[in-house]
C-alpha cells in the first residue's frame, strides 16, 4: 500500500510567498481534493509535488523523497494531468497516449506498449478516436486523452490540476468517474486540485482547504463544509445542504454585495407596504 507524505512544503516566487508549510498524508485507494479560492496555491502545490517547481520540504512516496528521484523514476511513480493538456503538433490520440510509455521503454516502442495503449483507449471508451489529430479534439476529449496518457504510465500516484475547469457537466462527471474507478480498482492514490467545492465533496475521500498558501483545514467534506468556514475562506455567504449523502454548497451572496442586497430587500418591502 502506497503512503504519501507531504511535509512542510513551501514555495516562493521572487517577491511572492505562495505556499507555507503545507503538510498532509494520504494512502493508496484514496482521492484527496485540494480546494481554496483563486490564488490560494492549488496549482502551485500540484507543480511542487510533480517537481515542475522545486519547493522546500519533502514529498515522500513510501519514504522515498520525490524531490531526489530522477525524471524516469518520477515518471514511473507519478502521472500528471494538467489543466490544459498539450501534445506535439500533428500527433494522433494514439501517439499522444503512447507517450505515457516512455518511462518504461524510452524511445524504443515495444509490442507490449502498443497493446497497453490499445487496452487503455478501449477502457476509456475512446478507441474510435485513436487516429484523430489531438488538436482537433474538444476540451473533454483532450482531457480524456491526457488522462489516458497518464494512466498508460502505470503510476501509483496521480495528480490532476483543475481537470474539469473547461468541461461541461457531462464531461466533468465522466472524467471524475473514471478517476475514482481507477483509484479504487488499481489501488492508486490521487490528488485533485479543483475549484468546484461540490465536485470535490462528491469525489474526494478527504479535502485539504488552502487559504493564502496555508492549510486552513483538512478532513472530510462533511466536516469542513460549513457556512462559517465557507464565509471565512471564500468571503461568501452560503447555505450547505445534504444532497445524495454529500454536502452541497449553495452560494447566497458575496460579502461585498450584502449591503446592496439588504437595500434591495428593504425597497421591496417598502413597495409592498
Amino acid at each position: 500500500m502506497l503512503k504519501v507524505d507531504i511535509n512542510q512544503v513551501s514555495f516562493s516566487y521572487p517577491g511572492a510567498d505562495i505556499l507555507h508549510d503545507v503538510t498532509f498524508q494520504m494512502e493508496s485507494g484514496e482521492i484527496t481534493g485540494i480546494v481554496g479560492p483563486n490564488g490560494s496555491g492549488k496549482s502551485t502545490l500540484i507543480k511542487c509535488i510533480d517537481t515542475i517547481l522545486k519547493p522546500k520540504g519533502s514529498i515522500l512516496l513510501d519514504g522515498t523523497n520525490v524531490l531526489k528521484m530522477d525524471s524516469v523514476e518520477r515518471a514511473r511513480n507519478i502521472g500528471l494531468v494538467s489543466q490544459y493538456g498539450t501534445s506535439p503538433m500533428d500527433s494522433t490520440v494514439f501517439e499522444t497516449v503512447l507517450m505515457g510509455r516512455r518511462p518504461h521503454s524510452a524511445w524504443r516502442i515495444r509490442d507490449e506498449d502498443i497493446d497497453k495503449v490499445a487496452e487503455t483507449l478501449e477502457s476509456f471508451g475512446i478507441e474510435d478516436m485513436a487516429m484523430r489529430n489531438f488538436a482537433s479534439l474538444s476540451g473533454g476529449q483532450k482531457q480524456m486523452t491526457m488522462l489516458a496518457r497518464a494512466i498508460c504510465q502505470e503510476p501509483e500516484f496521480l495528480l490532476l490540476d483543475e481537470p474539469t475547469s473547461a468541461l461541461d457537466i457531462k464531461n466533468q462527471l465522466e472524467v471524475l468517474d473514471i478517476v475514482r474507478t481507477l483509484v479504487k480498482e488499481r489501488n492508486m492514490a490521487a490528488i485533485i486540485a479543483i475549484h468546484d467545492l461540490n465536485l470535490g465533496a462528491r469525489y474526494a475521500d478527504s479535502i485539504v482547504m488552502l487559504r493564502k498558501g496555508v492549510v486552513f483545514s483538512k478532513g472530510k467534506a462533511a466536516e469542513l463544509y460549513t457556512p462559517e468556514m465557507i464565509e471565512e475562506v471564500y468571503g461568501v455567504k452560503a447555505v450547505v445542504l445534504e444532497v445524495l449523502g454529500k454536502p452541497h454548497v449553495v452560494p447566497v451572496s458575496s460579502m461585498k454585495n450584502l449591503p446592496l442586497i439588504r437595500q434591495s430587500k428593504s425597497l421591496k418591502e417598502n413597495s409592498i407596504k
